[in-house]
């Protein structure tokens, strides 16, 4: 059920259909009003058109994997848990050597290091990036790879749509001043709709691949620097506390500190490897499952020892 609350968000039902519908629609205005017009005598056309629906089929089929893959839901408890105890005793947490491991006042269940509650799917998230409206689901640890695939993707499409557009639209005008007037006029109606789908198609193109690319750096920093943008901003207001209590007392203020559950910083290929998987780098382009990351609390046999 959770699931299903998290996909009838009306935004991010909005965002679906925006997606699937601007996807279809340059592929529409690539192959009818691009390929065929420019390249139809020559090869050019199915090798552009077959590299170019290529592209479409992968950023399809890893959106698909984004929106319908588990991103990594804490599981909720079979009986209702008592946790007052433990929210009057956070101390309780370092004397039983489960350090990191929090309780969620909203899903009344344990979490374990680095996961977050989500206000949209009402559910906590392993290793919470944020939730995407345009997949529809939370970007998480277990599907945050098809959603950098599904940015890669459509900035490969826009990039390459943008670059398809434009010599089609030059080798139009050098055709048209090449041509004869009588069939300059009967083409005329026809023009002005193909000229209205290359803007319609290049402002598309520029505001989706831009969008997209910046995302994706964002992503790679995440990954590479080994903190989410929740992470990011928690530790940057523990930085801001810790210099306006330092000028009341530093004595005062480091008891006041929340605890965090520090992590080991690892290379950065190694972190690359946990979201992409562990094969072959080719293998990172194409929406597989791989095996989940070693760390990070994929296991829940063993819950936290705690006296509830």
């Amino acid at each position: 059920m959770a699931s299903l609350r998290c996909r009838r968000d009306p935004c991010g039902v909005i965002c679906l259909v925006l997606t699937y519908f601007s996807v279809f629609y340059a592929d529409y205005v690539v192959v009818q009003y691009v390929l065929i017009p420019t390249f139809s005598d020559s090869m050019w056309c199915t090798l552009h058109g077959s590299v170019f629906n290529l592209i479409l089929l992968l950023l399809l089929a890893c959106h698909s994997k984004a929106v319908f893959s588990d991103p990594g839901m804490v599981p909720l408890p079979d009986t209702a848990i008592d946790f007052s105890d433990l929210r009057s005793q956070s101390s309780r947490m370092n004397e039983r050597g489960c350090e990191g491991w929090t309780v969620c006042n909203r899903c009344e269940t344990y979490r374990p290091p680095r996961a977050h509650h989500c206000r949209v799917c009402q559910r906590c998230i392993r290793r919470m990036d944020h939730h995407c409206p345009w997949i529809n689901n939370c970007v998480g640890e277990l599907n945050q790879k098809y959603f950098i695939q599904f940015l890669f993707y459509t900035g490969m499409a826009s990039l390459y749509s943008l670059v398809l557009v434009v010599s089609a639209w030059v080798w139009r005008i050098r055709t048209e001043g090449d041509g004869d007037a009588e069939k300059e006029g009967e083409e005329s109606p026809s023009k002005h709709l193909i000229v209205a789908h290359y803007i319609i198609l290049l402002v598309e193109s520029v505001l989706f691949g831009v969008f997209v690319m910046v995302i994706f750096y964002d992503q790679l920093i995440s990954i590479i620097t080994d903190e989410t943008p929740i992470e990011q901003m928690r530790n940057r207001l523990m930085i801001k506390d810790r210099g306006s209590s330092s000028t009341s007392g530093s004595s005062s203020s480091s008891s006041q500190l929340p605890h965090h559950a520090a992590h080991t910083r690892k290379p950065k290929l190694a972190l690359l490897r946990e979201v992409f998987g562990r094969g072959s780098v080719f293998c990172w382009l194409l929406p597989l499952h791989s095996s989940p990351p070693s760390v990070g609390g994929i296991s829940y046999a063993a819950l936290p020892d705690y006296d509830v």
